[in-house]
């Protein structure tokens, strides 16, 4: 499954709307792309939201979209 991914970039600071991101990228589980995120980034996730069907084709549509891959 897909996962979108939103995160702040450091968790030294409190979270700001204005500076979340978010990523894309591929786990069995939402806590298989948790501990993926967690093991590879210094990242603070906020939240992790499934995508499939209508709101995946939706993603897809932003020239942003690119699933990220970690090395395991």
């Amino acid at each position: 499954m897909i996962y979108k991914v939103y995160y702040q970039e450091t968790k030294k600071r409190n979270p700001q709307r204005e500076t979340t991101k978010s990523l894309y990228l591929e786990a069995d589980t939402e806590v298989d792309a948790r501990v993926l995120v967690e093991d590879n980034t210094e990242y603070n996730i906020e939240f992790i939201e499934p995508l499939e069907g209508n709101f995946l084709d939706y993603e897809k549509e932003n020239p942003e979209f690119q699933l990220t891959e970690f090395n395991k």
